[in-house]
């Protein structure tokens, strides 16, 4: 069965493009709305994204902990951030290679931003068969495109939800 290497969903936030997009580009916040991602450390010191910036993300599912070192491929105020998993290990990312790739889009609507985020697979070197049975143990059952639709769909949640408290108060 061949994988499925994209998924996405959106999200409508009450707040403005450019609010939105600061908050989320802001790599080591990451960790208030995720399920997964405890935060990260930007190489360098914490700054405004940019095209080029290193951050080491912190992730934990159950007792699994591990590290990613990401590279931000797009930083484009208010409409679009994205960034590639490029090397993966406990506490350092030591096995380098094409992991993922996560993107999020900000449009302004009526009442807002809408938010997309999206993952995608970069594995694509990994042959159906291995990468399904890879998934299944490391998500306990899932593939990692239905693991991270559901992973997606609580990140946005979270987000919509912070953000638009911090609006209120």
């Amino acid at each position: 069965m061949p994988r499925t290497l994209t998924v996405s969903d959106s999200v409508v936030v009450a707040r403005a493009p450019l609010a939105v997009y600061e908050q989320v580009s802001s790599v080591w916040r990451m960790g208030e709305w995720s399920p997964e991602n405890l935060g990260a450390r930007v190489r360098g010191g914490q700054r405004a994204a940019e095209a080029g910036m290193v951050f080491d993300g912190r992730n934990r599912r159950g007792v699994f902990s591990w590290t990613t070192r990401c590279t931000v491929v797009a930083a484009e105020p208010g409409e679009r951030f994205v960034f590639a998993v490029r090397a993966i290990g406990l506490r350092t990312p030591r096995l380098r290679g094409p992991i993922a790739t996560w993107e999020y889009r900000f449009e302004a609507v009526p009442g807002g931003t809408r938010v997309t985020e999206t993952w995608t697979d970069d594995r694509t070197r990994w042959p159906d068969p291995v990468a399904n049975a890879f998934d299944r143990i490391a998500t306990r059952g899932h593939t990692f495109a239905a693991f991270q639709a559901r992973n997606i769909a609580t990140t946005l949640r979270n987000l919509k939800a912070a953000l638009e408290r911090q609006r209120n108060q």
